[in-house]
C-alpha cells in the first residue's frame, strides 16, 4: 500500500469513523480502523458491531493495499500534522506516515480480524434532501428513552409514506413529532418504516449535510438501515452509516395526540421560556411548574420548601376553560427548544390529560407533554 494525501483530508476522515470506535475489551479489533488505499482514494471504516461507518477521500494512489491500525492513536498523530501532503504507506501490519519534518511507523494488525460492514442492494433507495433530514432528526432525537423495558421508544421511528416523511420520539412522558413535507424519491414503490437507536441518529446529524440541495439516500433491509451521502459534485459517496434496526413494534403514537382542546394559549415563545426558566430555579426536586390560564395571560408559580417560591405573569391569548395544570419545567424547555417560530401555541385537555405544544404558522412539528398530576 502507498498512496499520498493531504492532512487535512486525512484528519477528516479519521474525525468521522474514530467516534464509532470505543474501548472494547472483548473484541480489541474493534478499537481500530480499517484504512484501505483504492483507486483514486482513500477509504476509512469503523465498527462496533451495531453502527458501521466508512468514508471516502480523494488520494493519489501508488498502491492499492490495507491495514488496521489504532483509532485513537492515529487520530491523535494526525492532530499533530500540519496542511502538508502525507505520504502514507504499508508494510506488513505496519503503517508507515510520512511528510513535512515528520516520519512515523504504526503498528497494526491483520485486516482479517477485522469485521465485515454489511452491503446493500444500491439499485432500490429513498432519495431526500439531507438537510431537511438532519434538521427533522435534531428535533427529537433528545426525546427518546433509553429503555430495556420498552426498547422501540430507545430510538426515532422513521415513516416514509406517499405525501410525507414523519420522524417519531417518546419517552412515555412526552413526543416530539416531526413532518418533512415535499417530494422525496422512493424506489420501493412502498411504504416505509423503522425504529433506528438514538446513538446511530445522533452520529447520522454529525455527517448530513448543512447546506441546501445536496442529497442522501437511504438503502434498507429486514434488519439493517444504510444512510449515504456523496463527495461534492460526484457520484461517489463520501461517508456511509450502517446500523441495525430496533425490533418491536412502536407504539400507535397518533392515539396519544389529542384531536381537541379544553383550552388554549398562544405566547410569545422567548418570554415564556425566559418565564419557564425563572420558575424552574424554585421548582424543587420534582422540577415542577404551575401554569394557571386566566382570562388575559397566566400566572406561573413555583415553590421549593428549602429555596423559597416565584409567581410570575405573562401576557396571552386564550380560549376555552380557565385551569391551573402542572407540568416539569424541564421537559417544556425542551419542546421549546425545537420550536423557530416566535410564538407558540399551548393546547390543554384538562388537569391529566396531554398537552400539545405547537409553533404558530408551523404545522410540521408537534410536541405532547403530560402534566403532573396534582
Amino acid at each position: 500500500m502507498n498512496f499520498t494525501i493531504l492532512a487535512k483530508e486525512l484528519k477528516k476522515g479519521l474525525g468521522f469513523t474514530e467516534k464509532i470506535t470505543g474501548k472494547n475489551l472483548t473484541l480489541p479489533i474493534l478499537n481500530n480502523l480499517l484504512i484501505e488505499a483504492l483507486p483514486n482514494f482513500l477509504k476509512i471504516s469503523s465498527t462496533d458491531l451495531e453502527i458501521g461507518m466508512q468514508w471516502w477521500g480523494a488520494c493519489k494512489t501508488e498502491k492499492e493495499g490495507s491495514v488496521v491500525v489504532p483509532a485513537k492513536f492515529i487520530s491523535q498523530l494526525a492532530g499533530t500534522l500540519g496542511e502538508d501532503k502525507i505520504e502514507i504507506k504499508g508494510k506488513g501490519n505496519n503503517l508507515i506516515l510520512e511528510g513535512k519534518n515528520i516520519k512515523t511507523q504504526i503498528k497494526g494488525f491483520s485486516t482479517e480480524e477485522f469485521p465485515i460492514i454489511p452491503t446493500f442492494l444500491k439499485e432500490i433507495y429513498i432519495e431526500m434532501d439531507g438537510k431537511k433530514l438532519k434538521e427533522g432528526l435534531s428535533s427529537v432525537v433528545d426525546i427518546t428513552s433509553l429503555s430495556q423495558i420498552k426498547p422501540e421508544i430507545s430510538g426515532v421511528y422513521f415513516s416514509f409514506n406517499k405525501t410525507n416523511i414523519k420522524l417519531v420520539a417518546t419517552d412515555s412522558f412526552r413526543l416530539a413529532e416531526k413532518t418533512i413535507q415535499g417530494e422525496y424519491k422512493n424506489l420501493f414503490n412502498k411504504d416505509i418504516s423503522f425504529i433506528l437507536p438514538q446513538k446511530t441518529v445522533k452520529e447520522l446529524i454529525n455527517i448530513l449535510p448543512e447546506e441546501d440541495g445536496k442529497n442522501i439516500r437511504i438503502y434498507f433491509s429486514e434488519s439493517q438501515v444504510m444512510f449515504e451521502t456523496f463527495l461534492p459534485n460526484s457520484t461517489h459517496p463520501e461517508i456511509n452509516i450502517v446500523s441495525r434496526q430496533i425490533d418491536g413494534q412502536y407504539p400507535t403514537y397518533e392515539e396519544i395526540i389529542p384531536k381537541t382542546s379544553k383550552t388554549k394559549i398562544v405566547v410569545n415563545k422567548d418570554e415564556f421560556n425566559r418565564q419557564i426558566k425563572t420558575a424552574g430555579l424554585f421548582g424543587g426536586k420534582t422540577n415542577e411548574v404551575i401554569i394557571k390560564i386566566e382570562e388575559k395571560g397566566i400566572e406561573i408559580k413555583s415553590q421549593d420548601s428549602e429555596i423559597g417560591e416565584s409567581e410570575l405573569n405573562m401576557p396571552a391569548i386564550t380560549e376555552g376553560d380557565f385551569s391551573k395544570i402542572s407540568f416539569n419545567y424541564k421537559f417544556i424547555l425542551d419542546g421549546l427548544t425545537n420550536i423557530k417560530s416566535s410564538e407558540i401555541s399551548f393546547e390543554f385537555q384538562g388537569n391529566d390529560g396531554p398537552a400539545v405544544i405547537r409553533p404558530v404558522g408551523d404545522a410540521s412539528y408537534l410536541y405532547v407533554i403530560m402534566p403532573i398530576r396534582i
